[in-house]
């Protein structure tokens, strides 16, 4: 059995692939890099390869494929980077690998309180010795309404935090889930959401019918000082009807773990580089947003539990068995 692993990471991933490619007899290429054109040729003899969050354009899977690859699995509970179409049309599986809910709902709970409590601004002038008041008065969230976007595992995970708040609860999702509404959090129209919420925190996968769910429309039904936050998929908003929101004052604040247009910058050192991503400059630019780089996932439990399943189900592949990472 032999797996090709791609954008492997030395200071947390190369030893837990190495347990647990020897548990499983797996024969193990380990790679730091993305999977591009120019080391497709590394999976050559690899029944399956094992990537994060890269983008997989059918070129690109097509040469895997023609180097017989038959699997494609992705550490990742999302796996819109993939063009699944493409890979299906080319004889190849593809696979995730999700984890606990609990890292990303802890940490989209902190940016609620981080954005509500003015956190940026709060840090930053700690940093200089500015101890005023002005400007950096904060809400609570037991006088505010939160509007849950996606009542998958996350976003339940994150109204089961949000209950000891004290704060009203809504949520929307097209498929309701009855755990959701046992807990007294009412489900509401789009409509109803943007009119409702103080606080909306996006938790949906990203598809081609909610691309840009966020937009220039949607933001001028929502109240005014709005905060949105964003621990799914930076393509659920519009980046520059976002900024005009913020500019405008209609947005109050952001707290954004993802963006638009983020392949190829997160994960590496580009402190040095200019960036082709002007929104993401003048996002991080303002006072009132904090932006960190997608890795609201990334805990201790998280690293384990993607590189042992994602092998996992490339076991389970390869030995023609019932295999629960199959998307």
């Amino acid at each position: 059995m032999k797996v090709t692993v791609y954008n492997c990471r030395s200071f947390d991933e190369k030893g837990l692939f190495e347990k647990y490619g020897k548990e499983l007899g797996m024969e193990l290429v380990l790679c730091p890099d993305a999977p591009n054109m120019e080391n497709a040729a590394l999976a050559k003899g690899s029944t399956c390869i094992d990537i994060i969050t890269s983008k997989m354009p059918k070129e690109l899977l097509k040469v895997f494929a023609e180097n017989g690859v038959k699997y494609v699995t992705t550490r990742t509970i999302g796996y819109d980077h993939i063009d699944v179409k493409a890979a299906k049309e080319l004889g190849l599986t593809v696979a995730n690998a999700p984890y606990g809910p609990c890292g990303v709902a802890d940490y989209a709970v902190m940016l609620i309180l981080m954005t509500i409590r003015k956190m940026k601004r709060i840090l930053e002038r700690t940093n200089i010795q500015d101890y005023s008041l002005q400007g950096i008065q904060g809400r609570e969230l037991k006088d505010l309404t939160v509007g849950v976007i996606g009542t998958g595992r996350i976003g339940r995970t994150v109204l089961k935090n949000l209950s000891g708040f004290g704060c009203k609860r809504i949520a929307y999702d097209l498929y309701e889930n009855d755990e959701v509404k046992k807990d007294g959090v009412p489900y509401v129209s789009l409509e109803e959401m943007w009119e409702m919420a103080d606080v909306i925190t996006l938790h949906a996968p990203l598809t081609e019918d909610n691309y840009h769910m966020i937009n220039q429309e949607a933001i001028a039904k929502m109240k005014d000082g709005v905060m949105l936050i964003n621990t799914a998929r930076g393509g659920l908003i519009d980046s520059e009807a976002l900024i005009c929101g913020i500019e405008s004052g209609k947005i109050g604040g952001a707290g954004l773990d993802v963006v638009e247009n983020e392949f190829g910058l997160y994960y590496y050192d580009h402190k040095s580089d200019i960036l082709n991503n002007r929104e993401l400059a003048v996002l991080r630019g303002f006072p009132n947003v904090t932006v960190s780089h997608h890795m609201a996932f990334y805990t201790d439990d998280y690293v384990e539990t993607v590189v042992r399943d994602s092998l996992l189900g490339c076991k389970c592949f390869m030995e023609n068995r019932e295999n629960p990472w199959e998307v």
